[in-house]
């Protein structure tokens, strides 16, 4: 008799567990050079088809946040990356219903229709990376498949707000090496010796992404 009673306890248990886990498998599907996103947005995100696939990754980011993350990468023979497209689907846990996005730059870019932030910047390959970051998370499904990034990168960072509460949001990173401009992070940097170059450098950088990043929002009937 014991063991015909324990049975459904241990079918919910497993039941349970497999529920949890799949709360933390990423929504997204990728196909090819696509992501299909069903929610927030509700949008196919079109990336150019030379483009290497690296994975994703789902977790609560700092315990406030529903982050998914998807890396592609271009890279030579040897694994080295050339450019990068890191995609983020982020919004606030409802245990911080008081929490919303702030982003101040004034650079705005319009990409599929939709408004986007925009920042751009530099960065040493070296530079200390903070511990539960999405950074730190990108970072280790691109060592994950051996690829390795570059010295020095360039970056810009469009974020679209979702919606007037501002809690939720779309990020797409894209950057580049930094070694076919002859340049590295500290000439760019604000006291580099080709400091004055950035703007323009940062300007090709940006026309660049919304040349390769193709957004088509999907409209529910």
């Amino acid at each position: 008799m014991k063991p015909n009673r324990l049975r459904p306890i241990v079918i919910l248990i497993l039941s349970c567990g497999f529920l949890a886990v799949s709360a933390d498998r990423p929504e997204r599907k990728v196909e090819s050079n696509t992501i299909l996103s069903e929610r927030d947005p509700k949008i196919w995100i079109q990336l150019p088809k030379s483009v290497q696939y690296i994975g994703a990754d789902r977790w609560e980011l700092y315990s406030v946040a529903d982050c998914e993350v998807h890396v592609f990468v271009e890279a030579d023979a040897q694994k080295n990356v050339q450019r990068l497209y890191w995609v983020q689907f982020e919004g606030y846990l409802p245990t911080k219903p008081e929490a919303k996005y702030e982003y101040d730059s004034p650079q705005h870019s319009k990409i599929g229709g939709l408004d986007f932030y925009v920042d751009t910047w530099v960065r040493a390959n070296d530079a200390a990376t903070r511990p539960g970051s999405d950074r730190e998370h990108v970072q280790a499904l691109i060592g994950g498949k051996a690829y390795k990034i570059p010295p020095g990168m360039m970056y810009v960072r469009l974020v679209h707000l979702l919606d007037e509460q501002k809690r939720k949001e779309l990020m797409i990173i894209y950057g580049e090496d930094l070694a076919p401009t002859g340049l590295t992070v500290g000439d760019l940097s604000e006291k580099g010796r080709a400091y004055g170059q950035w703007p323009a450098i940062a300007k090709g950088l940006v026309d660049r992404a919304q040349q390769k990043i193709l957004l088509v929002e999907r409209i529910n009937p």
